[in-house]
């Protein structure tokens, strides 16, 4: 399904100042549907986490600039979100942060005969403009950027240990033990 360009970019005009400030990036803003319209916004703080807490501070904070601008004719559902394990990769920093893991990606026209490749991320071009990816059917292939149309992460056991290595581990529990003999 296509996305409004217009519209995405006039609510990312709206709201980005505001998220940055907050801490936070953006990675991407989707609008779908037309019977129960669907506005995702998907964030993260530079470090890659996001709470639930921050999940509802910046939904709090985007409604209001929304109902302020009203870039939206008519009753839509906002949801607010972290991107995920297995997340979509919008922007050229994504694609060195996750060198080294397995994707999936679409291109807008066809490169090498083909539109859908699924291979091992190898980061970005010296150019910055073309991504490395060692595809698992045709090996290396350099895709345009520009020619992107999705990218996101397969859900592997690789990334799932480096995803629970970033987390913050909790404070170790200091509270005396009960000690019970049997």
């Amino acid at each position: 399904m296509s996305q409004p360009t217009d519209l995405i970019g006039r609510i990312g005009e709206a709201i980005t100042p505001a998220v940055e400030a907050m801490g936070f990036a953006l990675v991407r803003i989707s609008y779908t549907g037309s019977r129960r319209p669907v506005l995702q916004i998907m964030a993260e703080r530079e470090n890659g986490e996001m709470s639930i807490e921050d999940c509802a501070e910046l939904s709090r904070v985007i409604s209001a600039l929304l109902d302020v601008e009203d870039p939206i004719a008519g009753e839509y559902t906002l949801e607010v979100s972290s991107p995920g394990i297995d997340r979509p990769l919008t922007r050229p920093k994504d694609f060195e942060r996750f060198a080294g893991h397995l994707a999936k990606v679409e291109t807008a026209q066809p490169v090498q005969g083909r539109r859908r490749f699924r291979g091992v991320l190898g980061g970005l071009a010296a150019s910055g403009e073309m991504l490395l990816l060692e595809d698992e059917a045709c090996g290396r292939v350099e895709l345009p950027l520009a020619l992107l149309l999705k990218a996101r992460l397969v859900l592997t056991d690789a990334l799932i240990a480096e995803s629970l290595k970033q987390r913050p581990q909790p404070a170790a529990d200091t509270k005396p033990q009960d000690k019970f003999t049997t």
